[in-house]
């Protein structure tokens, strides 16, 4: 490996220069123009992990919940 691209800086320009001779004008501009339509022109809100954990964590516990009030009402336990 050259000592150019052990500089991390270094290496990052020329991974962008290479990245940005990859396709046409003519095909970003088409790329650009199917990313600004349907579905990827839609602003989101930012995925929060933790919501979606504390959100399966109450579903199990309700569920849980719910079958042993059903195992007493049946007179299982």
């Amino acid at each position: 490996m050259s000592d150019k691209l052990r500089d991390p800086e270094t290496f990052a320009k020329a991974n962008a220069d290479q990245q940005e001779s990859r396709l046409s004008d003519e095909d970003q501009s088409r790329v650009d123009e199917f990313l600004a339509r349907g579905v990827n022109s839609v602003e989101r809100k930012p995925f929060r992990p933790v919501f979606l954990i504390f959100l399966l964590i109450a579903v199990v516990t309700g569920f849980s919940l719910l079958s042993q009030g059903i195992a007493i009402w049946a007179g299982v336990y």
